[in-house]
């Protein structure tokens, strides 16, 4: 039996504030700021995962691809028009990273910080 709850999906950024502006136009929800500072803020998506953002001074993003320094993690965001999606996460100000074969049901992009993201229409 599980002994713990997944509480949120938590991101370092330079920028707590303006990572969770970015996720919430891609994903939908509603930023909430620490009361006490601006070194956490919570992205509460209806009916899914709460993604949060925290402060983390000197972050430098992951590196991908590099085979000798796996990127570690990303997130897998479902979408129903790849190149749609596309067009509005690069507006927000995303970075290509895998975008090349458009036979695929993936692309690979990075956010404003680095962490890299794919966009999934499977």
């Amino acid at each position: 039996m599980a002994y713990a709850k997944l509480g949120a999906v938590v991101l370092d950024c330079p920028d707590p504030r303006a990572l969770a502006g970015f996720y919430a136009e891609v994903v939908g929800g509603t930023v909430e700021t620490d009361p006490g500072g601006s070194d956490w803020v919570d992205l509460k998506v209806p009916g899914g995962q709460t993604l949060a953002f925290q402060a983390a001074p000197g972050h430098v993003p992951p590196k991908w691809p590099a085979p000798d320094h796996p990127q570690q993690f990303h997130l897998d965001l479902e979408v129903a028009d790849l190149d749609a999606a596309e067009k509005r996460v690069l507006a927000l100000g995303a970075t290509p990273l895998d975008t090349a074969d458009r036979s695929r049901t993936w692309r690979v992009y990075a956010d404003p910080s680095g962490h890299p993201f794919c966009l999934c229409a499977c």
